[in-house]
């Protein structure tokens, strides 16, 4: 009975010092939509920006353009390579080549020469990655997804300072950009269900095996004194 009794304090141990601790480590957050969207959008804005930027090396009449063009180039070809290695890490697929607006802008790009090539071209990008910021401020800000978190926060400061590259060019028509969208509510801030929101909890099958595991001892120990 004293080794039986034994298992109350032992019972009080788990419940108190292991569930508690493994309950605070958050799970693994599945993709959203908006996560897979973000991935496929960096991986599509490389595939038309980094032979934009080498037109640009051929076509731009300003030196400016040129070394803007090359350097974006560079960037999103190094961007390129993480976003389909965290792709891969994620299980999900992404474009091999231009969409059909992407197809257009390079073809748009490739008829022209000169302060006409610079004016497209620095239009045309900084326009591009406006679109593109908005995406990942949104993911950056909303996503469950530790890795997407870190890549979006990668993404944010890339396209921030492409935009800043393109702005330089002095070839930006801002009257012509897209005005901004406004979210349509105020975001709330209340939390409904703590467990829900960090992924925290205790885990039944915890529980079970706690239990299983007590009465296999229990059994154990009274066979024990039975035989003796």
């Amino acid at each position: 009975m004293a080794l039986l009794l034994l298992l109350v304090p032992v019972s009080i141990v788990i419940f108190g010092v292991v569930a508690p601790a493994l309950a605070s480590q958050p799970a693994a957050a599945p993709l959203t939509e908006s996560d897979r969207k973000l991935l496929i959008a960096v991986r599509q804005a490389g595939l038309w920006e980094i032979p934009a930027g080498q037109q640009a090396q051929r076509q731009a009449d300003s030196q400016i353009v040129k070394d803007v063009g090359a350097e974006i180039a560079k960037q999103h070809t190094q961007l390129d390579e993480d976003v389909r290695a965290v792709a891969e890490q994620l299980g999900v697929a992404l474009p091999d080549q231009p969409n059909e607006d992407q197809q257009k802008w390079l073809a748009e790009l490739d008829s022209k020469s000169g302060p006409e090539f610079d004016r497209s071209y620095a239009q045309l990008l900084r326009a591009a990655h406006g679109k593109v910021f908005a995406v990942v401020a949104q993911v950056r800000a909303g996503t469950r997804n530790e890795v997407i978190r870190e890549f979006a926060s990668e993404v944010n400061d890339v396209v921030k300072g492409h935009m800043i590259l393109l702005e330089s060019t002095g070839q930006v028509d801002f009257n012509a950009l897209p005005e901004p969208a406004l979210p349509g509510s105020a975001p709330q801030h209340g939390v409904t269900n703590a467990s829900a929101q960090t992924g925290t909890g205790v885990d039944p099958r915890l529980v079970v095996a706690i239990v299983l595991g007590e009465a296999a001892v229990t059994v154990g120990l009274l066979r024990l004194f039975r035989s003796r």
